[in-house]
Order: structure tokens, then sequence, then C-alpha cells
């Protein structure tokens, strides 16, 4: 998908091509021809946001919204009759939920490293086609172990996905253009649950001789699944320089327009051109970002995967019949789809991510409130909005924080893979908060899922102050002896012109 070297004598190039240096089969742009050029021709800077925003961020979703849909169907098919035709009693069907995610926290770390190593545009869609047959093998499952062993390796293929992602927009997008794309992208999430719901109520009226109801659900949406992921393989760029939708100027601004926006945690024009090493390794895991905002993504993943896997259940739980029960996820979903898009626009706009958190918690929390006090199944209902509006945007909102205060790529890269690590661990308390047992009030499940997000909001609260005094000693110059250390090519961003994102 590179483009390809024009065997040209010097005499004969343009002024343009002169200009430009050729790294492993791309062009790159010498940094100050192009950082003039970049400077005097914002035009062309839009033109290249909007073209990203066409050719990359709808697959990302489409890949979002299939993963997430893969994951969370169990939840569904549960309703329509397999944990009775598997005879799942007692936990076994948390045990099944749990079971997804030994092996997707094992692979978060080192897929991230991959993706610019085999090529994000291979990759990415390479693991939702392998998660997409796993996903249709689940409908042939006649027994207890058969679901264990394809949620198992589910989670192996859907591991690398998330975090991927993540650092293939910051690839593309600079800073605080990234939250509003993560946000489009991860709206799919809340939208799968909608969506979700819809389809598996009609795939489960499906009656054949040898497969009633649930079966369908996996065996179509897998079909889906597998169909979407071949054919994002022909479309998906694996850098900015090797794009072949933009102009050979585009090209040129796309690239170094990221290193400006590194404000010198990056000396390289391309990040084609970035090399791995165990330095950025460390430099990831000792900042004071990483530890905080993994907590603060483990508080806020275990309502979300709670909310996600069980939202069904506790629905039904209200008097709701199984098909009603289907229906009724819909609006509450909608309503976390919408308040995603909201929350990460203005995010950007403003250029901060705390105080929305700060805002999304509060309304989980309350929403949470509702679930546990409420006098009727309406004000019960009304309560699962307002946890959807609240935990939702916080999920990009905390990975596109870390995202925004590490630099350079695999910096990123793996301080990112960390976080998503130690935040799925979270899935093996949200996948037995809500036990047969507690039913119908599940008032265990609620209480502890109200409790990871008055823990979100402590973290949060510290990281700001953190990063406040971090900010306000880069600015009156205190930071400023780094740069007699050694390289200051290797500081990424620790460098004191770099500034945290709040």
């Amino acid at each position: 998908m590179g483009l390809r070297e024009r065997h040209e004598s010097p005499q004969n190039q343009s002024p343009d091509i002169a200009d430009k240096e050729i790294v492993n089969g791309s062009y790159v742009e010498k940094v100050d021809s192009v950082e003039a050029q970049f400077n005097n021709d914002p035009i062309i800077d839009k033109r290249v946001t909007r073209k990203f925003d066409k050719h990359i961020v709808p697959w990302l979703f489409g890949l979002w919204l299939l993963a997430f849909i893969d994951r969370s169907n169990i939840g569904n098919a549960r309703l329509d009759g397999l944990t009775t035709d598997l005879k799942l009693t007692g936990n076994k069907y948390n045990i099944a939920l749990t079971i997804f995610y030994v092996p997707y926290i094992c692979v978060d770390l080192p897929a991230n490293w991959a993706v610019k190593a085999v090529g994000a545009g291979f990759w990415l869609p390479g693991l939702i086609v392998a998660w997409g047959i796993v996903g249709m093998c689940i409908g042939f499952v006649k027994s207890y172990a058969g679901l264990l062993a394809t949620r198992f390796f589910l989670g192996l293929c859907e591991g690398g996905l998330l975090g991927g992602m993540i650092i293939y927009l910051a690839m593309f997008y600079r800073r605080h253009q990234l939250m509003y794309r993560i946000g489009l992208f991860y709206c799919a999430a809340p939208l799968s649950g909608a969506f979700g719901g819809l389809l598996a109520t009609g795939l489960a009226k499906i009656d054949t001789k040898n497969y009633k109801g649930w079966p369908f659900i996996f065996f179509v949406e897998g079909a889906i699944t597998v169909l979407f992921g071949i054919l994002t393989m022909f479309f998906l760029p694996h850098t900015p320089s090797q794009t072949t939708f933009l102009t050979e100027e585009e090209r040129h601004v796309a690239v170094s327009r990221m290193k400006l926006d590194a404000h010198g945690a990056t000396t390289t024009s391309d990040v084609a051109q970035e090399r791995f090493s165990w330095h950025w390794v460390r430099m990831a895991f000792l900042n004071w970002n990483t530890v905080l905002l993994s907590l603060n993504f483990f508080a806020i993943i275990t309502p979300i995967y709670s909310f996600s896997l069980f939202l069904p259940t506790i629905i039904s739980t209200l008097g709701y019949t199984a098909v009603t029960a289907q229906l009724f996820t819909v609006p509450p979903n909608m309503a976390g789809f919408f308040t995603v898009l909201i929350a990460a626009h203005f995010s950007d706009k403003v250029k901060m991510r705390g105080p929305f958190m700060l805002v999304g918690a509060i309304l989980g929390i309350i929403g949470y409130i509702m679930l546990l006090t409420g006098p009727t199944a309406k004000v019960k209902y009304g309560g699962t909005f307002f946890v959807a509006a609240g935990i939702f945007p916080c999920s990009p909102l905390v990975m596109g924080w870390l995202a925004n205060n590490l630099a350079p790529h695999y910096v990123r890269a793996t301080g990112t893979g960390l976080q998503i690590l130690f935040a799925n661990c979270a899935a093996f308390i949200a996948t037995f908060t809500y036990l047969q047992a507690d039913a119908p009030d599940y008032i265990t499940g609620h209480a502890i899922n109200a409790g990871m997000l008055v823990f979100s909001l402590l973290l949060t609260v510290i990281n700001l102050l953190y990063i406040r005094q971090e900010n306000g000693k880069r600015a009156r110059g205190e930071r400023d002896d780094r740069l007699t250390e050694g390289d200051a090519g290797m500081l990424g961003h620790r460098h004191p012109n770099f500034r945290y994102t709040l």
C-alpha cells in the first residue's frame, strides 16, 4: 500500500520531490521544508483530517461494533435458551463469561507491539476474521466444555483489538483531534447493545431440525464479522506515509504535523521510522499517568462489562418477558451512544479529558442509586439510562487521556497495552457481579459498580492535580535540566516542551 519510489534524476525532479527522503518505500518530507509548508497551509491540514475521517474511522467503527456484538451476544443467547440447552447450572454461565478474558488479557501488550511490525492494515482486520470464525463455532456447541473452549479462543482473537485501534489512530491524528475519533468508533459499543438486541430478537425465532433459536445468533453474526474483516483488509492503510487516498502533498503534511504535535517527544518525522527499544517500555511503565489511568480504567470497565453482559437479565427481572427485555435494552444503549459522541466532541474542543470523566462517573452513580433504591420497575429502568450515559463515555475518555500523555509510538503502545491489560482484569469481578442467587434485586452487583465509580472519581481528581503540578514545573523551566541528561530525542513525553493533557 506504500508509495513506490520514482527513479528520477535530481535535475528532473519537481521541487516537491527534491525536498523528500525515501524511507522504506515511502516518501518522507524533510522536516524543515514540510514544517514551513504545514504552518502556511492549514487548508491542506484540514483536508487531510477529513480524508482520514472518511477512509479510516468508518472501518474502525465497524470493527468495534462487531467486536462488542460478538463478545456480548452470549447475554442475548442466554435469554433464548442457551443455559437450558447446555445445562449451565450454578455459576457455569459466569465462568463461561470469565474465561474469555484470560487470553484477552495475556495478549493485550504484545499485540500492541505487533500493530506496526505486522502492519495495522493487515493486523486489525486479521483479528476480526479470526474471532468471527470462532464466534460462528459457538453456535455448534453442544456442551459446557465446548462453550468454555470457544469462549477462550474468542478472547484470544479479540485481545489485541482495542489497544491496537487506539495507537493506530494516534499515528494519524494530533493529540487533541484524537478523542473525538476514539469516540466515533467507541460509540459502537453502546450501539451494539441496541443493534445486537434487535438482531438477536429476530434470529432467535429461526427454527430448524438440528438447531433452534440461539445458535443462529452466533451463526449469522459470526459470518457478518468474517466478511467485514476480509473487506477491511483492502482499504485500511498501515501508516500516514503509506496511504493511497492522499496526494503527495497531503502525505507530506500528514507525516510532518505529527512530529510538530509531539513538541519534542520524538525527533522522527514518520512513525514508520520509529524502532522498538526497551527504553520506551520502561518509560511507559514508570509514568504516573500510566499507573493512575490504568487503575481508573479498571474502575470504569467493571460496570461497563457487567452492564453489557447482564442488561437483558437485569431488565427481565423487572417483570418483562424475554422478547420485551431484549427490545428494552435498545433505548439505554442509545443513550450511551449519543453521550459518547457528545463527550468526545466537547472533550477535544476544550482539550480536556478529566472533567468529563468526573461528570460521567457522577451520572453512573446516580443510575446505580436508582437501581438500588427505585420503588418501581419504571424508576429502576430509568436508572439504566443514567448508567449507560455515564459509564460509556468514560471508557474512551480514559484511554484517550493516556494516549495523549505518552509519546512516542512505542511508549504509547506499551502504556495503552498495559492500561487495557490491567483494566480487563476487572472482568473477573464484572462477570460475577450479577449472580442468579442475588436475583431479582441484584443489590450486590449494583453496589459493587457504584463503588467502582466512586473509586474512579477519586483517581480522576488525583491525576488532574498531578498533571497541573507537573505542567506548572515544565512551564517554569524546572524540568529543563533533562535536556542535559543525554540524547534529547530519547526523552519522549519527559521533554520539557511536552505538556500533559488535563
